[in-house]
């Protein structure tokens, strides 16, 4: 092949988004609200049915409650000035608003207990549902990406109280509608003028809620990269992994700048909007004050002039103070829902997602490895808008063979790794399993036949026991398999000194219980003791077709890479293993070395041949060789070294 295989071009530099763009986007978010806020109800309603049930049935009784007090309250004061009222009525009225203050005060704590059961209850269903989602990804792409982990961690904060966030606006939006109606009707039964007037006053803030909603969730989405990074120096800043480096190179201050200014950065947006909130809200205020006020005015001079009753007064009072508070909740509770509604879309964004990498529907059945695997001119890149890694790359690893990859750095070792635990796929190529496309099987059944030590190992914060155990579930409560990987790993004896030996935590973040019952701390192993727990990971699954081991021996000393290289030709003897090393030495006994440089193969063959054809591979060895020869040898030395 003699150029790049074609592909559709990238997409442009991004251009600021058009008033007629920003408006359809504003319109197709208001389209999709009935839909997602549906979505969230069914949610809501699946996490805890009978709780939901009674929360929606308390939340819209105790909507009326306020009406039947205020009419309850202007019969009482009619009865006592008006004169005619039986003492019986009047009893019967005060037990009535008794009674009515008596189910409001059981009816809102139990619906408080009820709503913080739903919202529990919810959390744990949208969380499960947010990481099957998660887990589902095929590859690493979306993780790998910015504007991807930006909306995870958005969908991470709806999950938890999206749902419930927007049933509460729609139940709050239902109750303060009945409150609204009761309330309506009451001012309407005094004056149908003043009943608009409030009506009207009401809407101002409707429409300054929803604008403000949208402005929230806006500047949610905008200052995610600026918060991730506040949180990432703060980690920095306070994180064992990191402590060493920040006091030695005295970056504590910098760090801490930075983490302030990124700070400093959102605060000073959301005060802009808290500023922008409160103008708004007080404006919004004055105005229901002044409607409120003028209409108090109005029913005074109407109950002087003998067209209103004492009651009467006492019911306008409430219901202008009742509709302007159901409209205000009215707004709230829309704003609120719109802006949970949302946030809600990147949940569902995650849990809707396709996959990151296509699965066959019938997966084709992937046979024990019986003949080997097959690069066959692979091409790859991350995006269109990046450079080629891998340029028509082929190869073949030999079932029972072991093929080492050398290369200088960013010729792309890791990135064929990567291919071949199908992480990501080939952009053009393909790469064969005894002849059948990895595309065409299932990722899982794939990974279950790998086993692998990366170069960029994971230090969990568990036992040392779950530390290995995680490398093969199966093995996971098998203390025998657990204890016969670390000692091929040679990290056994050190973990039978630990404290608790195997079921020590390896970590300083969580508390540790000791043996007799008190807290204790846990231990944290060194860089090439974490290495070797990696690689007893990987010898866990001993038992797979192929073994990946990346740079696995490059955070140990020399002693304990050599005992690390001679379990690995142990391991290695008759199974089927690909090896990377930038130490050369570790990997000239493989059966056959393949050299990478700029993202293609340019040499092959067995050490003694590579060395004979004195190549790349042999002035990449000659240079490493040439670090361990004496330059500089004392007279008289080589001389004695002879006698």
């Amino acid at each position: 092949m003699t150029g790049a295989p074609s592909s559709a071009p990238g997409p442009g530099r991004a251009e600021t988004p058009t008033g007629r763009e920003r408006r359809t986007t504003r319109r197709a978010a208001l389209s999709r609200f009935p839909r997602h806020a549906a979505a969230a109800i069914a949610l809501a309603a699946r996490a805890a049915p009978a709780v939901f049930t009674g929360h929606v049935l308390l939340t819209l009784a105790t909507g009326a409650l306020p009406v039947a007090a205020a009419w309850l309250t202007k019969l009482a004061l009619d009865g006592l000035t008006e004169g005619g009222t039986s003492t019986a009525a009047l009893v019967g009225l005060a037990a009535g608003l008794a009674g009515v203050g008596v189910v409001t005060a059981v009816t809102t704590h139990t619906n408080q207990y009820l709503q913080s059961q739903l919202e529990r209850a919810i959390g744990l269903l949208t969380q499960g549902r947010l990481f099957t989602a998660v887990n589902g990804f095929v590859g690493l792409e979306r993780f790998e990406s910015p504007a991807f982990l930006d909306r995870l961690r958005l969908a991470q904060q709806a999950s938890a109280v999206g749902p419930g966030q927007v049933a509460n606006g729609i139940l709050g939006l239902s109750q303060a509608a009945i409150m609204v109606t009761g309330f309506l009707g009451s001012l309407f039964v005094l004056s149908p003028a003043m009943t608009a007037l409030v009506l009207a006053a009401g809407v101002p803030a409707l429409v300054a809620e929803l604008v403000l909603s949208r402005q929230r969730v806006r500047l949610h989405w905008d200052l995610g990269p600026t918060e991730r990074r506040e949180i990432f120096y703060g980690q920095l800043l306070s994180t064992v992994e990191a402590a060493k480096e920040v006091r030695l190179f005295g970056i504590g201050a910098f760090l801490q700048g930075r983490m302030l200014t990124d700070r400093r950065t959102a605060d000073a947006a959301k005060a802009l909007l808290d500023r922008r909130d409160a103008l708004v809200q007080s404006g919004l205020a004055l105005l229901a004050a002044l409607v409120s006020g003028g209409g108090v005015v109005w029913a005074v001079l109407a109950a002087r002039s003998g067209h209103l009753s004492v009651g009467d007064i006492a019911i306008f009072i409430a219901a202008v103070a009742g509709v302007q508070g159901s409209l205000t909740a009215v707004a709230g509770h829309v704003a609120g829902s719109h802006e949970a509604v949302m946030l809600f879309e990147h949940y569902l964004d995650i849990v809707r997602c396709e996959p990151d990498l296509p699965v066959a529907a019938a997966p084709a059945p992937l046979p024990a490895l019986r003949e080997g695997v097959e690069f066959r001119d692979v091409w790859f890149r991350y995006s269109d808008e990046h450079p080629w890694v891998l340029r028509g790359v082929s190869f073949r690893l030999r079932h029972g063979e072991a093929l080492a990859l050398v290369g200088l750095n960013g010729s792309g070792k890791s990135t064929l790794v990567k291919l071949l635990c199908r992480f990501y796929d080939p952009t053009h190529g393909a790469i064969l399993w005894d002849g059948v496309d990895l595309r065409n099987v299932d990722p899982a059944r794939l990974r279950t036949r790998i086993g692998a030590a990366f170069q960029d190992y994971m230090a969990y914060d568990m036992t040392a026991a779950e530390n290995i155990g995680l490398g093969d579930l199966d093995a996971f409560d098998d203390a025998e398999r657990i204890r016969g990987a670390a000692e091929r790993a040679g990290i056994h004896r050190k973990l039978s000194t630990l404290p608790r030996r195997y079921d020590t935590l390896l970590s300083r973040r969580f508390p540790m219980t000791s043996e007799d019952g008190e807290a204790a701390t846990g231990v944290v192993l060194s860089g090439g003791q974490w290495q070797r727990l990696a690689l007893a990971r990987a010898f866990l699954r001993d038992a797979r077709d192929l073994m990946v081991l990346d740079e696995p021996a490059s955070g140990l000393d020399a002693q304990a890479e050599a005992e690390i290289q001679e379990a690995l030709r142990t391991h290695r003897r008759g199974r089927t293993s690909l090896l990377i090393s930038h130490r050369l030495g570790s990997v000239r006994e493989a059966d056959v070395i393949v050299v990478l440089a700029a993202g293609r193969v340019v040499e092959r063959g067995g050490h003694a041949d590579l060395m004979a054809a004195d190549g790349e591979y042999a002035r990449l060895f000659a240079l490493q060789a040439s670090g361990y020869r004496a330059e500089d040898v004392r007279p008289g030395v080589e001389e004695a070294g002879r006698r």
